[in-house]
């Protein structure tokens, strides 16, 4: 069934008027949206991005300037309309649905004591599905963003954990450390790697050690969009750390994200490689917040509307003499 499908879209880009191929990584992201809807001609018009907020209990080591109230106030302006991702959600047509994931009752400092229980860790994973359940009601296609001081180096030990790098290879700037703060955060990962002892660990275990809870949700939230065909845009750094644990946890999620873009942030792109994902774009971005999955979305959106709106050779009458003409002389530019 799945090679039918590529064939019939493959057989209508190469219709279209146009140089097959011409159209680069966007016939790719049509082809791979209708691949995950498994329909040669599904909508692509409501578009939704569901931002997760928590606290993380490891801000307590000092691994950010800013201390965890800000994601409350963040949260606040989010509400308000007032952040880069309300202003990119409002330019695109995109709903913006915030997730109190624990923002007030975050982890515990998992440099000292396991973020959350197993317990909560699947709790938090079925309150991710659930809104994932709701999001396919509602929404074509969906992003996610995320909100949480301290999660950078929750993602960064979810990297090191699975890949078993140290904390220096994956721990970056996050809200703007100096050099000395970034070497001081690669240590406190360290510190916890080797408390927790996650070498071999499974993706749950790994996740109620170092995660966050918002982590956590998207993780479950990616599992379950997976499952009901629900093409998802990643956003950045942390929320490719619940890429990679969703993946590790059922490996066809894989097939339902796109990953928007190549965050500034120095483990990304370690991230990346682990997930044998391509990012769309490279703007030096390292917000958060949903801002390159919005973009993202805009990207697919727009492959989606040459794909479906674009006129045949037949249609607008012209002739197979004049295409092939046509791609000769584009050969020849």
């Amino acid at each position: 069934m799945k090679a039918a499908l590529q064939n019939e879209i493959a057989a209508r880009w190469d219709s279209r008027t146009k140089p097959q191929g011409s159209l680069g990584r966007l016939e790719d992201l049509a082809r791979d949206y209708c691949l995950i809807r498994g329909e040669a001609l599904p909508a692509c018009e409501r578009l939704g991005l569901y931002l997760f907020a928590a606290d993380h209990g490891v801000t307590e080591e000092g691994i950010s300037l800013y201390p965890k109230e800000v994601t409350r106030q963040m949260v606040a302006n989010f509400m308000a309309g007032g952040a880069a991702v309300n202003v990119l959600a409002r330019a695109h047509g995109v709903v913006v649905e915030v997730v109190d994931a624990g923002v007030g009752t975050g982890t515990a400092n998992f440099a000292r004591q396991a973020a959350m229980s197993a317990a909560a860790c699947e709790s938090h994973l079925e309150a991710g599905r659930q809104k994932a359940t709701e999001a396919a009601a509602k929404f074509d296609l969906v992003g996610i963003g995320e909100m949480g001081i301290g999660n950078t180096t929750s993602a960064a030990a979810i990297l090191a954990a699975f890949e078993g790098l140290p904390g220096i290879e994956v721990a970056g700037a996050g809200t703007g450390l100096s050099d000395e703060g970034i070497v001081h955060k690669a240590a406190v990962i360290d510190r916890a790697l080797a408390l927790h002892q996650l070498q071999g660990a499974t993706a749950q275990s790994i996740l109620a050690s170092v995660g966050g809870f918002e982590i956590v949700q998207m993780t479950g939230f990616l599992l379950e969009a997976a499952r009901l065909r629900l093409p998802v845009v990643i956003d950045g750094f942390i929320t490719s750390a619940a890429a990679l644990a969703a993946i590790r946890l059922a490996p066809e999620t894989r097939q339902a994200l796109i990953f928007s873009h190549c965050s500034a942030e120095r483990g990304h792109i370690r991230m990346l490689q682990a997930l044998q994902a391509e990012a769309l774009f490279d703007l030096g971005m390292r917000l958060g917040e949903g801002s390159g999955a919005i973009l993202g979305m805009h990207l697919v959106r727009s492959a989606m509307a040459l794909y479906r709106d674009m006129a045949s050779f037949e249609s607008a009458q012209v002739s197979t003499q004049s295409k092939e003409q046509i791609e000769k002389t584009l050969r020849n530019y």
